[in-house]
């Protein structure tokens, strides 16, 4: 996958920030309290950040593990029950049940979204099962008619794992408007950062004032006499990081605009080279903000899709191994694990063992590039493959 000319790519940077975040740091800065129980910043991006989402209420949070853990806790999630992920993830939707004691139960993905397979996760389902979390992986939301139907029908509540999808919309819909809780990531690569943080937005009012007791060690918002009404842990996102998210908000929908209108474009052109296969897009999810611009080569293997990676970086792209199947981590079966082997994961999850080995993603910002970048995107992807 060598031998062929380099090419220079000069796509956005990442993070993306300018003179709104240092004003906002200051004005955090400047109110002499940087915490969220004196400060104004927390408070304000959670009403933002809910209203955006269409949902009655947000959490903020110190990272998107932490949300997850978090909304498992106040769904019940504990020692004994099981928690049914998608194989195809990264391992932070598995471990956060699992640090709460619960076993991890992978199904298998659907082989064009790479989300959730509902036909799988209701076959998972026991009397242990407390939680359905599917991930909109790259900002493709799961078959959410699907899921709530089979919530409805087994009684077992969703967790939305929304990591990939701040302003996803399905049939018209935001993710906070689809009735069920879910969890975002601030990470510093996802869709708006502060470098770290995460959030839960909440449908109900109950649920909200459990978590919010939970993230703050138990601890009611006005209480001075350490009444510890919960056991907890301190998940408080401070003022700093809040602020900043304030304004990385007010970039995200103009960002999604641009990258709804890149990939398309990068989609096609990807599906002119023989071999390789973008990620499909379920018709429902009608606004996608195409965390991940993603495509898979099937058949390559995983060695040879290793090395396409390194080509392609090779040549300036910001490219990336798909994850790696939560069952085939050493780290998934240090704790709370199913009773089943790898081999009989394996064979009941397919499309997420051939994702493992052929799976690749480039950088979001590369759909914040000009059109012809796309078409450049796609060029240096069939020059590598050429070599492969």
């Amino acid at each position: 996958m060598s031998g062929h000319s380099l090419q220079s790519f000069e796509f956005p940077a990442w993070p993306q920030y300018g003179d709104g975040e240092r004003a906002a740091l200051n004005r955090a800065l400047d109110q002499g309290q940087w915490w969220r129980m004196g400060g104004s910043e927390v408070d304000s991006f959670e009403e933002e950040f809910a209203e955006y989402h269409g949902s009655p209420y947000a959490l903020a949070v110190t990272n998107g593990t932490h949300a997850l853990e978090l909304a498992l806790q106040v769904l019940g999630v504990g020692p004994g029950c099981e928690v049914i992920v998608p194989a195809f993830t990264f391992i932070s939707s598995s471990q956060a049940a699992q640090r709460l004691g619960a076993v991890a139960v992978p199904v298998d993905v659907d082989s064009q979204t790479y989300c959730i397979d509902p036909s799988a996760a209701a076959a998972a389902i026991t009397p242990r099962t407390r939680a359905i979390m599917p991930v909109h992986m790259a900002g493709q939301i799961a078959d959410m008619d699907a899921l709530e139907k089979l919530s409805a029908d087994s009684g077992v509540p969703i967790l939305q794992d929304a990591a990939h999808a701040h302003g996803a919309q399905w049939q018209g819909k935001r993710v906070g408007e689809l009735g069920s809780v879910a969890a975002f990531s601030f990470q510093n690569g996802k869709l708006m950062t502060a470098g770290e943080g995460g959030a839960v937005t909440f449908p109900t009012a109950e649920l909200y004032e459990a978590a919010f007791l939970r993230h703050s060690c138990g601890r009611p918002r006005t209480d001075r006499k350490y009444f510890h009404g919960t056991s907890g842990s301190n998940f408080r996102m401070n003022e700093f990081s809040a602020s900043v998210l304030r304004v990385q908000l007010g970039r995200l929908a103009g960002q999604i605009d641009t990258r709804e209108e890149r990939w398309p474009l990068l989609a096609s052109l990807l599906a002119e080279i023989p071999g390789v296969e973008p990620q499909g897009q379920d018709e429902r999810n009608d606004r996608n903000p195409h965390y991940m611009a993603m495509f898979r080569v099937p058949g390559l293997g995983e060695e040879r899709r290793n090395a396409l990676v390194d080509a392609l970086i090779e040549r300036g792209l910001p490219a990336f191994v798909g994850f790696r199947a939560v069952y085939r981590s050493d780290g998934f079966w240090e704790t709370c694990a199913p009773e089943e082997s790898v081999d009989d994961i394996a064979r009941r999850c397919p499309n997420s063992e051939a994702l493992t080995r052929d799976s690749v993603w480039l950088h979001h910002r590369t759909l914040l590039g000009t059109e012809q970048q796309m078409h450049d995107i796609a060029a240096a992807v069939a020059a590598c493959m050429a070599g492969a």
